[in-house]
């Protein structure tokens, strides 16, 4: 044998396995490599998009946080401020409840004077009577005397 005719040979059937592979194996072996390349393309933009969700969310949630903290602080200044506010409402009306009270009191102490007093008039005219009648030893009668006995209380 030549090895001519031999190294054509194996040509020719170097080439037929090249082309049966690239007939029937290859296209099943790209048609994989090219599945799996896309499942992992489809891998790397799902982590992308949920690196950008946990970017969005982490923002809302530092957002929400900001403005529970503004509305914690409106609520907190708002329960003080009606705090104060009872406060200053119960002052006005313990001062006000104290004020009639004393008022209450004076109206009575006034009211217990002028009844001393009148009591005072009343025996002091008794006594004035009782000491006229000793020294005139004769009774005095109030009832006919009882106009100038009022003007004598009057006096005092």
């Amino acid at each position: 044998m030549n090895i001519n005719a031999t190294i054509i040979g194996q040509m020719i059937a170097f080439a037929i396995f090249v082309l049966f592979c690239m007939k029937f194996v290859w296209p099943p072996l790209i048609g994989a490599i090219n599945e799996r390349q896309r499942k992992i393309e489809e891998g790397l933009n799902a982590a992308e998009q949920a690196k950008a969700d946990l970017a969005s969310a982490e923002a809302k949630v530092a957002q929400e946080f900001a403005a529970a903290k503004v509305e914690a602080a409106s609520i907190i200044d708002r329960a003080n401020k009606t705090a104060n506010q009872m406060i200053e409402e119960a002052k006005d009306q313990a001062r006000l409840e104290g004020e009639r009270i004393i008022a209450q009191a004076q109206l009575t102490i006034e009211q217990e004077a002028a009844q001393s007093r009148e009591k005072l008039r009343s025996e002091v005219a008794h006594l004035a009577v009782f000491g006229a009648e000793k020294i005139l030893q004769s009774k005095v009668n109030e009832q006919e005397h009882a106009s100038m006995l009022e003007q004598l209380a009057a006096k005092l």
